[in-house]
């Protein structure tokens, strides 16, 4: 009996698990079986990895062939583990270094020509290796940039399984064959969009200033073609670069979605997915891969959802548990997959159908009823976990006939890091680096909780029943992000107030 390992990557949601292949050549009936928890795309692996190896000159043993993925508990999905298989199955044969074939992470599918496939999710594939104490990779040639990204990993692009076998010290004849091609890289390249490109909207501009500066979620309500969009597609340009984890964390989700990835970006990713989308298409799901939604793509960066009031209301209601736990669970039978879910939230809404609901010299036709299922939509419970909500007017003065300077994103973008540097530093000794991120009871009874004169106020309008609690918490957070960009170390009235309108503004 001859038994050979090798090393491949389980992946349930970001997380990745190292797989020990094993392969076993017993004397008994000629058979191949892959047992160890397979779904039915790695179960076809048998028939690929046969051709493949047939095709490279380096036929498998007409015994039986027995290939275990442990831990066998472990859910297996994906044609990523073929090439794993079928070194592990040409090593048990001999004629390979084993201690080569044991110390390398193989991933990659095989076509029938023995060429390399590429698969999705290579990147967090390779950090997981590299997190468990691996130090080599074999991944297909469109692959290769992509796991290059890890540091500390070598990495192999191989075109085919030949010139697998002979890293490995295999007497294989390696073929001439062009690699597999893959899409183009699907790169983040930042558009050059400019604060100072929107015109007569100073008061949004100075929300989305206060909303980078703390991570605030925002909605925006007002008639077609007030440059709610607008302003919303400047607010990754003002938020600060991506740090390496960070960075690394939304291109592994890239990779998962399916993307090419071959830089890592530092620019917060913005997704902006169409009012049509369902709750799948925006937590994420499917039946047998738990792909990443767009919640999960807009982690560390902007999720936009324009027409918000066009959303279905359960579509609305699934960013309720997300924008509270900075997560996105996604429960399967027999595994759950977690995607990070820190995100910023802007929704864009018209006040009404037709989009004409108070606006000055336009008529609206809509009925009462209407308007109020229209903004109903808009749950409660959403809204309440909105930290500003701002009414947006049409543009009424050009450039030329304003006297206010404008805003360009440069020195909004210098605003917003002064701004988080002095909340980091308040927040130096606490678990939190957002002024988003603060916990209720230390903003309201911590060494920088409010005077009871400034915070009157907030506190008559809890006694009123028209601010919750959890609402209150959010107000002194946009407070102390305002305070921050005036350069102030304590907060002032002038502070809450100011967070109080901007809670309450949609309703006025």
């Amino acid at each position: 009996m001859s038994v050979a390992r090798t090393w491949a990557v389980a992946l349930v949601g970001l997380e990745g698990t190292l797989v020990e292949v094993e392969a076993d050549l017993s004397k008994q009936l000629p058979d191949f079986r892959i047992i160890g928890l397979a779904d039915k795309a790695l179960g076809e692996a048998v028939q690929r990895v046969h051709n493949a190896c047939e095709n490279t000159g380096v036929p498998l043993s007409k015994r039986r062939l027995t290939v275990n993925l442990s831990p066998a508990s472990l859910p297996k999905q994906g044609s990523g583990f073929d090439l794993a298989v079928a070194v592990a199955a040409l090593a048990a044969e001999g004629g390979m270094n084993t201690d080569s074939v044991a110390e390398t992470v193989h991933i990659g599918e095989l076509g029938l020509d023995g060429r390399l496939r590429p698969v999705t999710g290579v990147l967090p594939a390779v950090v997981a290796a590299h997190r468990a104490g691996r130090a080599r990779v074999v991944v297909p040639h469109a692959n290769r940039a992509e796991a290059q990204l890890v540091t500390g990993m070598e990495v192999h692009g191989a075109v085919s399984l030949a010139e697998v076998l002979r890293l490995h010290g295999a007497e294989v004849e390696v073929p001439d064959i062009d690699p597999v091609a893959t899409a183009a890289a699907d790169e983040f390249i930042p558009s050059h969009l400019d604060l100072s490109d929107v015109i007569g909207q100073r008061e949004a501009v100075d929300a989305l200033v206060a909303a980078a500066a703390g991570g605030h979620h925002l909605l925006m309500s007002g008639p077609p073609g007030a440059g709610k969009t607008m302003i919303a597609e400047r607010l990754p340009g003002i938020l600060p670069d991506l740090d390496d984890d960070a960075a690394l964390r939304v291109a592994s989700v890239r990779s998962l979605s399916g993307s090419v990835v071959t830089t890592l970006t530092r620019t917060p990713p913005f997704e902006a997915p169409h009012h049509s989308a369902s709750v799948a298409a925006l937590v994420g799901g499917g039946s047998r891969h738990a792909r990443p939604g767009a919640i999960a793509r807009a982690s560390d960066g902007v999720l936009f959802l324009d027409e918000a009031t066009e959303f279905a209301t359960s579509t609305l209601d699934a960013l309720r548990q997300p924008l509270e736990s900075g997560r996105i669970a996604i429960h399967r039978a027999g595994f759950t997959a977690a995607y990070p879910a820190r995100f910023q939230l802007v929704l864009a809404s018209n006040p009404c159908p037709c989009g004409n609901y108070g606006v000055r010299g336009a008529t609206c036709v809509c009925p009462p009823i209407a308007i109020r299922r229209y903004l109903g939509r808009l749950s409660g419970p959403l809204l309440d976990r909105i930290d500003m909500e701002l009414s947006v007017r049409r543009v009424s003065v050009t450039r030329s006939t304003s006297d206010a300077p404008s805003v360009t994103t440069a020195s909004a973008r210098d605003q917003v890091g002064e701004a988080r540097a002095r909340a980091l530093h308040r927040l130096r000794d606490t678990p939190w680096r957002l002024n988003s991120e603060a916990g209720g009871e230390w903003l309201r009874e911590g060494p920088v909780a409010p005077s009871a004169l400034v915070s009157r106020p907030l506190t008559s309008a809890l006694h009123r029943g028209t601010l919750t609690m959890r609402g209150y918490d959010r107000i002194l957070r946009v407070a102390w992000s305002l305070a921050d960009l005036a350069g102030r170390d304590r907060l002032s009235g002038d502070d809450v107030g100011r967070a109080l309108y901007l809670k309450r503004g949609f309703a006025q």
